[in-house]
């Protein structure tokens, strides 16, 4: 964009959300010490010896998935919960398939619920200046009707590996710093009560990693290890790209033309989303249709939730729908379980148009 001259290099520099970085960088330090320090092991212990049938258990992992998602980003999420998840079920001498599956829909649905959920609700809370409280209170109840909906259509579909009567999984010796988990774990819970309390996201999710790099309990390089830099770079370049194509393409006529699709619909933008997402992924979806809101005379805020909601339930739609769903399905091909495109989509497809409906109705 530079190079053509679509862009001079200042509006390049302009064009790049800082805030965006910041918070997606301040959170995946959080995440790297709840990681690193044996929390989600404690928790997934914790779950399981309290469960001893493969329904409650595959509940267990849905709802700790879909529960963190919600606060602490899905990607790093379901990084953290994929490896743990499959060495349960082989444990358990079940089909792994069900509980991945999980995983995945979980963490996308759960992250619906609040603006730290996953990367494009971080980007709408940027665009939008929507108070994080408030943003809950309209999608939360979305995200967990949204969990009941997955977990009794992965409990439908799965029927014949859910059966069975007690298990009694082996649990592996639980490996943590109990120094760390604590200090991760306030430092974590003061963080989500700041959002709540209105503090602005960026400046607490970045003051929240800071202190917690301040430790001799575990070594830097495993921290920047568990940090996406290319997703940042990734982030980065996508804002300069669309900024380039809003200059160049979203005219005042396109515009004015947009004007005619009704955007302020829930029902429209969140088709329109869907679509796009399942077309293009969802963050490009959100900057490509950020203009088109930004210039609505009402109702502008409702579209930012409709925007939120169906550009990330319609992650589930596909394996290529969000990098969750690849995350879990790489790992999975890493141990040797194929998860098809054909097997996802047959469950990923109706959860869905099911949420989706769901969400429009609620909003």
């Amino acid at each position: 964009m530079v190079a053509c001259g679509v862009l001079s290099l200042q509006e390049a520099e302009r064009a790049i959300e800082l805030d965006t970085l910041i918070i997606l960088l301040g959170m995946m330090i959080v995440v790297a010490h709840l990681k690193l320090s044996g929390f989600f092991r404690l928790v997934n212990g914790w779950a399981l010896r309290r469960t001893h049938r493969p329904l409650p258990i595959l509940a267990a992992v849905l709802l700790i998935s879909g529960f963190f998602s919600a606060f602490l980003v899905n990607d790093t999420i379901c990084l953290a919960m994929a490896p743990l998840v499959f060495d349960l079920a082989t444990r358990l001498k079940r089909n792994p398939v069900p509980y991945l599956l999980a995983v995945a829909m979980a963490s996308n649905i759960g992250s619906t619920a609040t603006i730290t959920g996953n990367p494009q609700n971080i980007m709408i809370g940027s665009f939008s200046h929507i108070p994080y409280g408030r943003f809950a209170m309209a999608l939360s109840p979305i995200a967990a009707a949204g969990l009941v909906i997955a977990m009794a259509m992965i409990a439908v579909y799965y029927r014949r590996d859910l059966t069975g009567g007690t298990v009694e999984p082996e649990l592996p010796p639980e490996h943590y710093n109990l120094a760390l988990v604590l200090k991760s774990v306030v430092i974590t819970v003061a963080m989500v009560l700041s959002f709540f309390a209105g503090q602005p996201v960026a400046k607490v999710a970045i003051a929240a990693g800071g202190p917690l790099l301040l430790t001799r309990r575990v070594k830097p390089a495993k921290v920047y290890h568990e940090i996406d830099f290319p997703l940042l770079v990734l982030f980065a370049g996508l804002f300069v790209v669309v900024a380039g194509i809003q200059k160049t393409v979203f005219t005042p006529e396109t515009l004015a033309f947009a004007r005619h699709l009704h955007l302020e619909r829930v029902a429209v933008v969140s088709a329109v989303s869907a679509l796009l997402s399942n077309i293009v992924s969802n963050v490009p979806a959100v900057l490509v249709l950020k203009p088109f809101i930004e210039q609505l005379p009402a109702h502008r805020d409702q579209a930012w939730f409709a925007l939120a909601m169906s550009s990330t339930l319609a992650g589930n739609f596909t394996i290529l729908g969000s990098v969750a769903n690849l995350i879990v399905v790489q790992r999975a091909r890493r141990d040797g379980v194929e998860i098809g495109f054909r097997e996802y989509f047959r469950l990923g497809a109706p959860l869905t148009l099911l949420t989706l409906l769901l969400g429009v109705w609620w909003l």
